[in-house]
């Protein structure tokens, strides 16, 4: 017979999140307050593995970049998805790979609505 928790139960998880937050704000006033407050141009320069600066960092360039990497993680983790059952494949049964076969028909109708709006078109 399962046993029901009482407030009291998640006082130590509540104590640990206190105690994290309160580690983290003590830390960040305290280095703020105790850091160095040295300010100069060249403190304040860009610096990116010195290398000098060159030109303006707020190029625009296309969005297909952006495209390509958010929909390479999509079907990147659909793929994750694909793991648990092939590891229980066997136990799955029929009910299973149907199950599987209906998540493959979503994933390939993704697909291929990309393909044809050519969202991978380079020009």
């Amino acid at each position: 017979m399962p046993t029901q928790s009482a407030p009291i139960d998640f006082f130590p998880i509540a104590l640990m999140f206190v105690v994290a937050l309160g580690f983290v704000v003590t830390t960040m006033v305290v280095t703020h307050l105790l850091g160095p407050k040295r300010k100069s141009k060249i403190k304040n320069d860009t610096f990116e593995c010195g290398i000098e600066v060159q030109g303006n960092a707020r190029i625009p360039f296309s969005i297909k970049y952006f495209l390509v990497a958010i929909l390479f993680v999509l079907f990147d983790v659909e793929v994750i998805f694909m793991y648990p059952w092939a590891v229980n494949f066997k136990e799955l049964g029929l009910l299973g790979f149907i199950e599987m076969l209906t998540f493959v028909a979503f994933l390939l109708v993704g697909f291929y609505y990309i393909i044809k709006k050519g969202a991978l078109k380079w020009e």
